[in-house]
């Protein structure tokens, strides 16, 4: 359980860094940023839905072991917890819902379905941290939560999908030491990772992205029959 509901990210993104007197190279990195955080803005702005498959690895550093999960995301952005994520993982099969800033964690073959406040540093969801990454944060934020943005180039992932490869590090105290992402060329963050302190490592990638379609806030409710046991997160 605690692998799942564990870690108190606050959401995401970068900061454009110039020198004083840069070289051309240095030039050319600051202005690919300029246009990649633009871009990043841009559809940020634009995204009303979001509908992908999303697959998750879980390193675990202490067993060098790591979990991987593949399901459907449903995703409605919002300012702060207003936000709404709906996740059906298969094998094994869970329910992840977020909405009006409350969480449930639904184990069909247990009967079980854990419940609680996104607010608490004890029940953010990991994945949902790790989802903010890219999808719901102004460019003004993110100049106050990151140091300058590190380019590390070009990178194809899987699938041929095309992206600039960014690395973010925190200002100041968080529960993480960085964040690596990965931004298609349209401004999508396509892939997340977020490195712990303890060296555990979280990676969430979305896949055949649909933007914009229709989905209403009763596609993120569960119905949970009487027999299904609520634990308190």
């Amino acid at each position: 359980m605690k692998k799942y509901l564990t870690l108190g990210l606050a959401v995401i993104i970068m900061l454009v860094a110039t020198a004083a007197t840069p070289s051309d190279a240095s030039a050319q990195s600051a202005g690919l940023i300029t246009s990649i955080i633009n871009k990043m803005e841009r559809n940020r702005r634009e995204l009303r839905t979001l509908r992908s498959t999303i697959s998750m690895e879980k390193y675990d550093s202490q067993i060098r072991d790591t979990d991987k999960r593949v399901g459907t995301l449903l995703y409605i952005p919002g300012a702060g917890s207003t936000q709404s994520v709906r996740i059906d993982w298969r094998s094994p099969q869970e329910i992840l819902a977020v909405q009006d800033g409350k969480y449930t964690l639904y184990r069909p073959r247990l009967k079980m379905a854990y419940v609680g406040d996104v607010s608490s540093s004890k029940s953010n969801t990991k994945v949902n941290s790790v989802l903010g990454f890219g999808l719901n944060v102004s460019q003004s934020q993110l100049k106050t939560s990151f140091e300058p943005v590190q380019y590390l180039g070009d990178e194809t992932l899987w699938g041929g999908v095309q992206t600039w490869h960014l690395k973010l590090v925190p200002k100041g105290r968080a529960n993480y030491s960085y964040a690596e992402i990965w931004v298609d060329y349209s401004g999508m963050t396509v892939q997340a990772k977020v490195i712990e302190k303890n060296g555990d490592a979280t990676t969430v990638r979305l896949m055949d992205v649909q933007r914009n379609v229709q989905l209403s806030k009763n596609d993120f409710k569960l119905d949970l029959g009487a027999d299904i046991k609520r634990v308190r997160g």
